[in-house]
């Protein structure tokens, strides 16, 4: 099947935003096997959106449409559809009751204009939406398909996921079987050359490797007669990789470093406090993110001046002799708190994220130390560039190093 992809929306023409929708589902077509004959972006402008919409429509069998699902009048993508397919638009009571009843969650009152967002029409299929407020359309009409989902990615990438490809399956040939293996410590080049072998060895199962932010992903597509086969040779493949990857392999699906680590802690009924300085509360804001933080994330301070750092605890004596930004004044920040605040580990970062030189370290060093069960590791990072993109890559490495202690004994390579 030939598919197209448009994202909608006047920030994308002016640049404000990058478009990391179309780039990730382009890739999950090809993996379904799609043939990604068009990709488009398109402004807030009824004609011009209807015209790419049906100009989508005569080259492919699916359009996928990012964006354009909001309440305010700008917000023309269930219009463009309707026009572009000569439709009416009607208003889903059910619908507009299911989008009322998530702002009365939040303890909102609903602006009447969001009852625009529970428009339908004929052909359409309401998506729905537990991350925010728009909920998306999957449209079957004259052997053409067209899904429409929101703009955000938290919100569009679960609805592809949990909607539209189970809409989808039933129109492919074969039974698919979907895993997703998230890694970290490793880069994209290694990762591919711990697995080559695997990749393209068999045409009833594609293995693709993606850079994400948290590490690279490797994504497995088995494709077989029937469902328990389909099942089985994913199982059997991403086992082959798991194997290949050891302890990089963190997690299954989106999971998070935070998430893993939360989960690993209330396992062993632990608990964990940070102290940071160049990450400036990244950790802590990663952990908090995580739903059921609260089991096991005690708090953290972002001690950034030598002050704050003495203030909290960290040994004078180790900042004279080794310098605010070392491994040692690492250690003992990650020390200092995880007595502090009684915790049964600590993590400390210290570090340059800007791209000045300090203390004679080049720009994008970073040390990070995790104190837990009676040890104190640390390790040099070095990740130049971009401030914030440096903080949270560093942040990643605090919450992976502290992984890898909890799962002591499994080896594995770590962060460089």
């Amino acid at each position: 099947m030939r598919a197209a992809i448009l994202s909608i929306g006047e920030e994308l023409l002016r640049g404000d935003i990058t478009d990391s929708n179309a780039q990730f589902l382009a890739r999950e077509l090809s993996q379904l096997g799609f043939e990604v004959r068009r990709v488009t972006q398109t402004g807030d402008e009824l004609e011009a959106l209807t015209a790419e919409l049906q100009a989508s429509l005569a080259v492919a069998d699916l359009v996928l449409c990012t964006g354009g699902l909001g309440p305010t009048l700008d917000d023309l993508t269930r219009q463009a559809v309707a026009a572009a397919l000569g439709e009416e638009i009607t208003i889903d009571e059910d619908l507009a009751r299911e989008i009322e009843s998530r702002f009365r969650s939040l303890r909102r009152r609903m602006p009447v204009s969001n009852r625009r967002q529970a428009e339908v029409i004929p052909s359409s299929t309401p998506l729905h939406n537990p991350n925010g407020s728009a909920p998306g359309w999957f449209v079957r009409r004259d052997e053409k398909i067209i899904a429409t989902m929101p703009g955000p990615p938290k919100e569009m990438q679960p609805m592809w996921r949990e909607q539209v490809l189970p809409h989808l399956d039933s129109l492919l040939p074969g039974h698919r079987s979907v895993r997703s293996l998230m890694t970290f410590g490793l880069g994209e080049s290694r990762v591919e050359q711990l697995i080559e072998d695997l990749i393209g060895s068999r045409k009833d199962v594609i293995i693709a490797t993606y850079a994400k932010e948290a590490g690279v992903q490797v994504h497995v597509t088995a494709v077989a007669g029937s469902h328990d086969q389909a099942e089985q040779l994913a199982d059997e493949a991403a086992e082959d990789i798991r194997r290949r990857l050891g302890i990089a392999v963190f997690g299954l699906g989106d999971a998070s470093l935070s998430q893993v680590v939360g989960q690993l802690l209330d396992e062993r009924g632990m608990t964990l406090a940070v102290m940071e300085s160049c990450t400036g509360g990244e950790v802590a804001n990663e952990l908090t993110d995580t739903d059921g933080s609260s089991d096991h994330f005690l708090g953290g301070v972002v001690a950034y001046s030598r002050p704050a750092k003495e203030h909290y605890g960290v040994d004078p004596a180790v900042m004279d002799e080794h310098g605010l930004i070392s491994a040692e004044t690492a250690r003992s920040m990650a020390e200092a708190i995880r007595k502090g605040l009684n915790a049964d580990a600590g993590i400390g970062t210290t570090g340059i994220a800007g791209r000045e030189v300090v203390e004679g370290k080049p720009a994008g060093t970073c040390f990070i130390a995790v104190s837990l069960n009676g040890t104190v590791e640390s390790r040099e990072i070095h990740r130049p560039g971009n401030r914030k993109t440096s903080k949270q890559y560093f942040s990643q490495c605090a919450l992976d190093l502290l992984r890898r202690q909890l799962l002591r004994g499994q080896g594995g390579e770590t962060c460089s």
